[in-house]
């Protein structure tokens, strides 16, 4: 994808957890800052954008929320505003349950304003904004929290389950069930600018859905901030946050032509990824007589659910957009 990245490991375990087994150890946040400051003495911090995901406990979280702030102050001194991007996705948890524990939480709302974009699902903004979202009213008002309590630039829901009016459907007879993305940049005064995407639920399971989402976004938020320079000859990447003016609509914002091409992507993915599980978990029932136990078969599921990324590189790399934002 054209990005030359340095890993930070928060845990190192053996395989995801959505195996529901796994071995290995979380990082410390003691270890988080020594191997940052290990990076630091070797000029190995000369980074242009973060992505912060998943971290164990609230003393990391704050460890890694000091390199955050850390090279924003960088980029402030250099008085180049624009030189550095920081995209936060806050994992705290999903379906209504934490899978961290209650301290994370409070920890990322004191960090959240320090970034640029933030890409909580549906569960986790409501944590963050202390708004229900049960209806389009209330997930317009939980953004403006988040815009103008916290302060944040950009925000993306990655995963709207409540139902919300689409002047197209998406649905089809493979895939009933449909979601939205729902983003928003804010304006100079922080009020929303919002863009729904709505796109059809594959009925599989997956694990690393965000993870993906998060990733992408990275390049294509970059992507797609060039792009509207060069369109418009203006240096909105030399801006703090990559803000765009006031008189932008919602749907010409370069945080919504990215996230077209993100979920893009991973609906390639998806869909590919599902057709392949299916073969192989009923490959391995064939061969082995059908008799196996609920353990076993989860584990086989699960490494069958592994989204096959190296093999649709050029869903990745160039996908087909069908799935287009509009306005809420």
């Amino acid at each position: 994808m054209g990005c030359d990245v340095s890993a930070l490991n928060t845990v190192q375990f053996s395989n995801h957890t959505g195996y529901k087994q796994w071995k290995g150890t979380r990082v410390s946040a003691q270890e988080i800052t020594e191997l940052w400051e290990g990076l630091k003495q070797s000029y190995l911090d000369n980074f242009d954008m973060m992505l912060s995901g998943y971290v164990p406990g609230a003393e990391a979280v704050t460890a890694v929320g000091d390199i955050g702030k850390e090279l924003r102050h960088k980029s402030e001194r250099a008085q180049k505003p624009g030189s550095f991007f920081w995209v936060l996705d806050p994992v705290m948890g999903d379906n209504g349950r934490l899978y961290v524990a209650e301290a994370v939480v409070p920890a990322y709302k004191s960090l959240v304003h320090h970034a640029d974009l933030i890409l909580p699902n549906q569960f986790e903004a409501e944590l963050l904004s202390g708004v229900k979202i049960s209806d389009s009213a209330s997930l317009e008002r939980a953004i403006r929290v988040l815009h103008h309590d916290f302060g944040v630039p950009h925000v993306v829901i990655t995963s709207v389950s409540i139902p919300l009016f689409s002047s197209s459907s998406v649905a089809t007879p493979q895939t009933p069930r449909t979601m939205s993305v729902v983003g928003s940049t804010m304006t100079s005064d922080r009020q929303p600018r919002l863009f729904k995407i709505s796109f059809p639920v594959f009925e599989c399971y997956f694990s690393g859905t965000g993870d993906m989402f998060a990733a992408l976004m990275v390049v294509r938020i970059r992507e797609a901030v060039s792009k509207y320079d060069k369109q418009n000859g203006s240096s909105l990447g030399e801006k703090r946050s990559w803000l765009s003016s006031d008189d932008v609509d919602a749907l010409d914002l370069p945080l919504a032509k990215a996230a077209e091409k993100v979920l893009a992507s991973m609906h390639e993915v998806l869909e590919r990824t599902c057709a392949g599980m299916t073969a192989e978990v009923k490959a391995v029932q064939e061969r082995s007589g059908g008799e196996l136990d609920e353990k076993t078969l989860h584990l086989i599921k699960s490494r069958a659910a592994e989204l096959k990324l190296a093999r649709n590189l050029g869903s990745l790399r160039d996908p087909t957009i069908e799935y287009r934002a509009e306005k809420m």
